[in-house]
């Protein structure tokens, strides 16, 4: 698996079909992941991609096939039986949730590899695929729908991705409703119960369909990155399930091309690239992203800075006195913009107040003395520990809460301090 590009002429079918393999695979496990992220049931998804082993194990010992109805029924038990051992272990001997579901998953993941050594001679099942998938030769097991030869792990995912899809379709509102407020859902007559234990089955028919793939450790990958990617950009649920699928299918692309180039494993380059998508969004997000947070504190320093010259000018005309200069950087820089905007002025006095700036520095003064006042009727506070926190709300007061506190304390009687409280313009 070397050399770049891609030798798309005799192999082309063949990379083209374990691409859209990946990709159908990964935009299920993006899909139900959606819901186990909001959810918070990660951990439980977790449990249920490994789990479902002993499930899979056993039916193909009664005869399944990898990936047909028979083993999709066995890791649909199991991933019931995984839920009520979850549950059983936290009602009667109060484990809690993740604790439970660790202890659960663990042993019914090692009963799984315990039944697949044990029984290697009779089953076609082989360790290492069900541990990281075996994606680059899922084109060489077919099958032939209407004329064209397909390979049964895409067949397989389209079909579950269909079902999944069509699933959450009927049921979205229950989803939604039982997703942000559960308890409410039940008081209004929503089956809670039932919605989850779909849920759950959902999670076990996308990660069985997700074995030959990626195997039972990377899919929680898909599972829960994807998701956990689109609930960094986008705030609406339906977007959320749609970013998710559409991070999940560029993800399962880029890695196999990836992994072709520098010949390693399909699946484990698939979820290296889609942890590199999240550490993207979480750099960039336009809410909570590392830049824009940067962005947005850079931003409020730069405000505060600006609006302490202007307080501090307006104190200078009231205490009459001149500002000739500040030596700090910031201070400077401050009132170099402000003098560029029109809100101050320098002569060979040194800085003084326009009209439009002393609006604004009558705001700040008046914000941080209607906060003192209200402190020093209110909280029993030395007159010298009230100026810090007032000259922190300064900056946060709007007019509606300036106009409550004064309502409350007045303002003819000044601050605590005997200094006039500016009027509201």
């Amino acid at each position: 698996m070397s050399g770049w590009p891609i030798a798309w002429g005799e192999f082309g079918a063949m990379h083209a079909w374990a691409i859209a393999t990946a990709a159908v695979v990964a935009a299920g496990c993006a899909l139900v992941g959606t819901l186990l992220v909001v959810r918070r049931m990660s951990l439980l998804g977790d449990a249920i991609s490994h789990a479902v082993l002993p499930g899979i194990v056993v039916a193909v010992l009664a005869g399944g096939r990898p990936g047909g109805l028979l083993v999709l029924v066995g890791a649909a038990v199991a991933a019931v039986v995984t839920v009520w051992l979850v549950q059983l272990l936290r009602r009667e001997s109060g484990l809690a949730d993740d604790a439970g579901t660790g202890v659960v998953f663990t042993t019914l993941f090692a009963l799984g590899v315990v039944l697949v050594t044990a029984a290697a001679s009779r089953i076609d099942l082989d360790p290492g695929c069900i541990l990281y998938g075996i994606l680059e030769l899922v084109p060489f097991d077919t099958v032939t729908i209407a004329g064209i030869e397909m390979p049964r792990a895409f067949l397989t995912g389209m079909l579950v991705l269909a079902a999944v899809a069509l699933g959450l379709t009927l049921t979205w509102k229950a989803q939604l409703f039982t997703a942000f407020d559960s308890d409410a859902a039940r008081a209004v007559g929503v089956p809670v119960g039932a919605v989850t234990a779909g849920l759950l089955a959902a999670t076990a028919l996308v990660t069985v369909a997700s074995f030959e793939a990626v195997g039972a450790i990377l899919v929680v990958a898909m599972l829960v990155v994807p998701a956990a990617t689109a609930e960094l950009l986008v705030r609406r649920l339906h977007t959320m399930a749609l970013v998710a699928m559409f991070v999940g299918v560029v993800a399962a692309t880029l890695g196999y091309l990836a992994a072709w180039r520098f010949d390693t494993s399909a699946a484990g380059m698939i979820a290296v690239v889609l942890g590199l998508c999240y550490l993207l969004a979480a750099v960039l997000a336009p809410d909570d992203g590392v830049l824009a947070r940067l962005v947005a504190r850079v931003a409020l320093g730069w405000r505060v800075a600006c609006e302490d010259a202007l307080a501090q000018l307006w104190r200078a005309d009231e205490a009459q006195t001149v500002v000739v200069g500040p030596t700090a950087p910031l201070a400077w820089g401050a009132l170099t913009w402000l003098g560029a905007r029109g809100k101050v002025v320098r002569d060979a006095g040194g800085w003084a107040l326009t009209a439009k700036g002393r609006a604004e520095a009558e705001t700040v003064v008046r914000s941080h003395r209607l906060w003192e006042a209200w402190l020093g009727r209110h909280a029993d506070l030395p007159l010298d520990h009230l100026h810090p926190p007032a000259e922190w709300i300064e900056h946060h007061l709007g007019a509606e809460l300036r106009r409550r506190i004064e309502a409350d304390v007045g303002s003819d009687e000044g601050d605590p301090h005997g200094r006039s409280i500016p009027p509201e313009r």
